[in-house]
């Protein structure tokens, strides 16, 4: 009974925690312009292949997970991501799948991975970058903060 418990505790640790430091992903991108549009922010999208992409799964693991990138992008972006997985287990919906392509289609049509672009609420590309091993969690904070001043 008492590791019950304490398995109990521990996954309850984890569960949270994990929801705790996850980017709030948005996976519809007209979604995200409406909420863009609501709170007047611009929007960030990452087009990745999460599961083959070595840069993709660096900056998730280096840039994206780090705390000070977390609350900086909630308090300042709405958040999308078009995944493009390969292997079996992570396949996408398909309904998922087709929403990405359209996505690529209008805004990574060389289908380069990684990809961050920084577009306003109406869809309109302020900036974009890729995984950069010159910067860390702040540098990405100022290069992302620096397109909200200009258009691409």
């Amino acid at each position: 009974m008492n590791r019950l418990i304490h398995f109990t505790v521990v996954l309850l640790f984890l569960v949270l925690t994990q929801n705790g430091i996850a980017q709030d992903w948005k996976y519809d991108f007209d979604q995200a312009k409406t909420i863009a549009k609501e709170t007047n922010q611009n929007i960030v999208i990452l087009f990745t292949g999460s599961d083959w992409c070595p840069p993709c799964i660096k900056l998730e693991k280096t840039i994206f997970s780090k705390e000070e990138f977390i609350d900086f992008a909630a308090k300042n972006f709405i958040w999308v991501k078009a995944d493009f997985p390969k292997r079996k287990k992570n396949r996408l919906s398909r309904i998922q799948q087709k929403k990405n392509e359209k996505l690529a289609k209008r805004y990574n049509k060389k289908w380069v991975f990684p990809v961050i672009l920084v577009i306003n609420k109406t869809g309109e590309v302020l900036g974009v970058t890729g995984y950069r091993r010159d910067l860390d969690a702040n540098g990405y904070i100022a290069l992302l903060t620096s397109f909200n001043s200009f258009q691409y």
